[in-house]
């Protein structure tokens, strides 16, 4: 793996093409959560043509149920929530602008076909690491959706967020050839 990239955000298509499979990053800056039920509710707005309450040009999605905050903290545990489940929105979302998602687990062809037409980039958080990530996590504010409590749209300020690049831009998936050395022919 080589060694960590810092990025500050917003990540620019530009960017997000610069990053590859197995890259090792740190963000900082503002990302944005949101999960199935939030997606769900912004393609059903895009769909009857009204706004979002996000510009998503150039930012980055967290897929992100956090559980309640300690006092004192901004958040409790902010592990990720698996991407599969956004599927079904994320070629529309994209459109929108996204050039970042982070998440776990694998993505469909339909997402990285739009991936690769978009230049997004998929990042994994660790799962089971979520009051590790909690840690980089200096605020936390709903910005839409309250009623979805967890699965709200919320922005995080982050410092230093760890995450690995999945797939890239391109298409190329590390949970496919981070594994090819250690397979038997």
């Amino acid at each position: 793996m080589s060694e960590k990239i810092r990025i500050t955000t917003p990540l620019t298509e530009e960017q997000s093409r610069k990053l590859k499979a197995g890259d090792s990053v740190l963000i900082s800056g503002t990302i944005f959560s949101a999960r199935d039920a939030a997606h769900k509710v912004m393609t059903e707005a895009l769909a009857r043509g009204e706004k979002l309450p996000v510009d998503w040009q150039n930012q980055i999605v967290y897929y992100l149920g956090p559980t309640p905050a300690k006092p004192g903290d901004p958040i409790g545990s902010a592990g990720p929530t698996t991407s599969g489940r956004m599927d079904a929105y994320t070629p529309t979302m994209l459109e929108q602008g996204i050039k970042g998602m982070i998440g776990k687990g694998s993505r469909s062809k339909a997402v990285v076909d739009a991936m690769k037409k978009n230049g997004t980039t998929y990042f994994a958080a660790v799962g089971g690491a979520a009051a590790l990530i909690a840690k980089s996590v200096k605020k936390y504010e709903v910005l839409a959706y309250p009623e979805l409590g967890p699965e709200a749209v919320a922005a995080l300020t982050v410092v230093d967020f760890p995450a690995i690049v999945v797939i890239d831009s391109e298409g190329n998936d590390y949970y496919e050839v981070g594994q090819k050395p250690y397979r038997r022919l």
